[in-house]
Order: structure tokens, then C-alpha cells, then sequence
């Protein structure tokens, strides 16, 4: 069968056509799948534990999202700088598939820094960084790098207790610390968690001399509640200012049971009204300062009487006026501060007034 021109050249011009489309051009090598090497590595040093902490890779150095990454190789040494990794010094452990791209997750890893590689320089150092690798064992190279001082750290205070107390809990242990010398100075720190906190609050700090034994008092805490105290040793680097936290204590758990009254009353006035008015006596004394504090009682007695409390509710002001008087006879007063959990103080001093 014969074709006509016209169908043959438009169906040779559609051939063109598809082919011109389909070509893209020379093919991409594959991708190597190398994990781009992270850029936010950190390092905290805590007595003689070094914690790295970095973002997992989720892209490749071409821009491909990782499919499975290897192990992490930790990679320490003397110098300012490192070039390549070396023998590492450690091996965090491998990751498998990437779930969520999207998502940044961190990995960490602790190196344990030998007694022989503290120095009693102050000045001196080790760098860290870390190599991602993939499931090949291949890397793109070292991440970001961080320098960790290797001063000495000092173990952590000695005899250290929490005793609670009206002021609140008093911390108190040895106070020995070496004097300051001219590349390091030393300060003990005492720090608060409440139970099942994960955040850390700092009493206090004392330093080295003075007194043999070293105290400080948490007066912020909240009552009825339970709290773990720690302490520790910080090394303070003279020329950079960097502090290198020493190892805590073992933790004190205490219960903020308020079992303390407030202070007594002190300052305790009567007066008598005057002649011409209603007789009533004015009571006026100064005024308790205890933050916890609710009110106060007043007491009263005749001479040669018992003690009687004369409000039926709690005073709020350390004033109260006392209108059951009785002519010729002579009254004394006494106040008592009382908290908010009920615990009541002494009484004060008592203060005499006659009604004429």
C-alpha cells in the first residue's frame, strides 16, 4: 500500500520530535551517599568527661537526603587544628535510615579524658571533631572543630550537708580549697534541683580561705516541698575566663518541712484611751518581717490571772485595739506571730496598762 506524502512527512516529524524530547543530555554519575559533615559540634567538659554533641546529617554532600548513615568517629588531638582524623578516639554508634529528614536529631558521645592528659597548664588544650560516616564506612570529612581546656579539675567538696532550717536549708562543707595561683583560682558552687526537675539552680559559691568550713543558706525555696542539693569544684582559667566544672557530690535529698514559727514580736506598746472617750486600750508593737507570715494572736491577763486570748480571728496588722476593759483595773498584753501553716512564736514581752 502506498502512503501519501503528506502522512509520511508528519509522522517522520512527530519521530523527531520524541526524540529531541527524550534526550536530557550526558548521564549524572551516582550519588557516593556521603553525609555532609555536621557544623554545630559542641563539647562540655565536666571533671574528666568531655560530652560531644552534634545534629545528625540528614542531606548528602550532593544535596541527596541520607538513606543510612554508619557510625560516627570521634577524633581527638594536640593541636590548634586537625587535618584529618587519625587514629579516633571513639566510635559513636550508627543510625541506620534516616525516618524523618525533616526532623533534627542529635547524637552525643563522652570521652573520657586520662589522669596523664590534665595538665597543670592552664594553657593547654585538645581539639575535637567528629566523621559521619555511611553505611559504606566512607565520610565527606571532618565536622567543625572545638578546643577543650586540660586544666585539672579538683574532686568535689568534702562532707557536704543540707540541713533544714527556719531561713531555709543550710548548706555547709569543707572549705579546702588550694589558693589562687597565678594561671587558675578555684570556688566551690552548691546547686538546687527540685524532684523530678531536670533544671539546676546555683545557691551560692564560696571561695578559697576564710573559714575552715563553708556555708551557704537556700532561702528561696518553697515549703512542703522535696529538693536534691549538689556541689562541686569549678577551676576558673585566669587568662580566658573559662570555668571547667569539677565532679558533684553525692546528691542531698531533703524535705522543706516548715515546722519553724515565725519570729516573736517584739517592741509591744499599751496605751489607754485618755479620759472622755470609750475605755479601750491600743496595743501597737513591730511589725514581724517572715514572709510566710499570716497574722498574729493577742493575749491578755489580769494581775494574778490566767492568760487569755482575747481576738477570735488572726490580727493582720501589728495593731489591735482591746474595748473589753474595766475601770480600776490593770491589764497585761502579750502578741504571738503566727504563719501560714499555723505554726505559732513565743510570746513577746508583755506590756501593762491600767484603766484608771
Amino acid at each position: 500500500m502506498k502512503i501519501p506524502a503528506g502522512k509520511a512527512l508528519a509522522a517522520l516529524g512527530w519521530a523527531v520530535m520524541f526524540t529531541a524530547c527524550a534526550s536530557i543530555g550526558p548521564p549524572q554519575p551516582p550519588s557516593l551517599e556521603l553525609p555532609k559533615p555536621p557544623a554545630d559540634l559542641r563539647a562540655v567538659r565536666k571533671g574528666d568527661r568531655v560530652t560531644l554533641t552534634w545534629t545528625i546529617p540528614t542531606k548528602t554532600t550532593d544535596r541527596q537526603t541520607v538513606r543510612g548513615l554508619g557510625g560516627t568517629r570521634i577524633c581527638r588531638g594536640p593541636r590548634p587544628s586537625l587535618t584529618a582524623c587519625g587514629t579516633p578516639v571513639g566510635e559513636a554508634p550508627g543510625l541506620g535510615s534516616t525516618k524523618n529528614p525533616n526532623q533534627k536529631t542529635t547524637q552525643s558521645y563522652t570521652d573520657l579524658l586520662t589522669a596523664q592528659m590534665e595538665s597543670e597548664d592552664a594553657a593547654s588544650f585538645a581539639t575535637y571533631a567528629v566523621e559521619v560516616l555511611n553505611r559504606d564506612g566512607r565520610g565527606a570529612g571532618l565536622s567543625n572543630q572545638v578546643k577543650v581546656d586540660l586544666a585539672h579539675t579538683l574532686p568535689p567538696p568534702r562532707d557536704f550537708h543540707a540541713k533544714v532550717t527556719g531561713q531555709g536549708v543550710v548548706l555547709s562543707w569543707t572549705n579546702d580549697l588550694p589558693a589562687a595561683g597565678p594561671s587558675v583560682r578555684y570556688v566551690s558552687r552548691a546547686y538546687r534541683q527540685g524532684e523530678g526537675s531536670e533544671q539546676r539552680t546555683l545557691v551560692g559559691e564560696v571561695g578559697a580561705g576564710g573559714e575552715p568550713s563553708a556555708t551557704l543558706i537556700d532561702s528561696t525555696i518553697e515549703w512542703e516541698k522535696t529538693y536534691e542539693y549538689r556541689a562541686e569544684v569549678v577551676t576558673v582559667i585566669v587568662a580566658t575566663g573559662e570555668q571547667l566544672e569539677g565532679e558533684d557530690t553525692a546528691e542531698v535529698k531533703v524535705f522543706a518541712d516548715d515546722v519553724f514559727p515565725p519570729a516573736v514580736p517584739s517592741g509591744l506598746q499599751a496605751v489607754f484611751s485618755g479620759p472622755g472617750q470609750a475605755a479601750f486600750i491600743d496595743l501597737i508593737w513591730a511589725p514581724v518581717s517572715d514572709v510566710d507570715l499570716d497574722g498574729y494572736n493577742v493575749y491578755r491577763r489580769e494581775e494574778g490571772g490566767a492568760v487569755v486570748k482575747v481576738n477570735a480571728g488572726l490580727v493582720k496588722s501589728p495593731a489591735y485595739r482591746d474595748t473589753n476593759v474595766v475601770a480600776g483595773k490593770r491589764y497585761f498584753y502579750s502578741v504571738s506571730a503566727v504563719d501560714v501553716r499555723g505554726n505559732e512564736s513565743a510570746r513577746s514581752e508583755e506590756a501593762g496598762e491600767s484603766v484608771p
